[in-house]
């Protein structure tokens, strides 16, 4: 198994289309006034924990907005400068092709078909429209950058980047990591091969 440094993966904070349940993928939907809040939140919790060895952090984000705007609140709440991080593309959050913007129940209306299918088995189903991945493509795509990270990190992504994260690296198994509650309160902090939400 890859030996990780230490990492703190944040999810975005809410935006409308997460409050609606509407798959976001990768529309570029700004953060709400709660996700702004929640945002802020983990970067006090990062500034209370690491202090002034915050800094010394690699930090990188999905060039997403709602990311973005996460790590320049984390960044603001540590007392560091907000637009110093880099951004990685394969941070992006799962492509769901069509089915962007529609919400599970409507999808359910819809395309039953389908929806049943990603019900049976959400980690190997690919949508329907150009773009679209199944979360196992996107483990592929997204364990390269945890891998090449050599030192501390504060990384803000997604929720499909965190369910990828945990079946590659954490050991959750698909079916899991598929379905875990990923929250965009908190912070899953990996640490010598530990895995916690802090």
């Amino acid at each position: 198994m890859t030996k990780l440094p230490l990492i703190y993966l944040c999810r975005h904070g809410q935006t409308d289309w997460n409050a609606a349940a509407r798959l976001q993928g990768q529309s570029d939907i700004p953060l709400n006034r709660t996700g702004e809040a929640q945002a802020r939140r983990n970067g006090r919790y990062l500034a209370n924990v690491l202090g002034a060895g915050g800094g010394t952090f690699d930090f990188v984000s999905s060039p997403m907005l709602r990311a973005s705007a996460t790590m320049r609140a984390i960044r603001r709440e540590m007392g560091l400068e907000i637009d110093s991080f880099r951004t990685d593309e394969r941070l992006m959050e799962i492509h769901f092709g069509d089915w962007q913007g529609y919400t599970v129940a409507e999808l359910a209306k819809r395309f039953p078909e389908e929806s049943a299918r990603r019900k049976a088995d959400k980690w190997n189903f690919q949508p329907p429209g150009a773009g679209a991945e199944t979360y196992q493509s996107l483990a592929g795509r997204v364990a390269p950058v945890f891998r090449e990270l050599v030192r501390p990190t504060i990384v803000v992504a997604h929720g499909g980047i965190t369910r990828a994260f945990l079946n590659v690296f954490a050991g959750m198994s698909p079916a899991e990591a598929s379905q875990a509650d990923i929250p965009q309160d908190r912070i899953l902090r990996a640490s010598n091969g530990h895995f916690d939400w802090v």
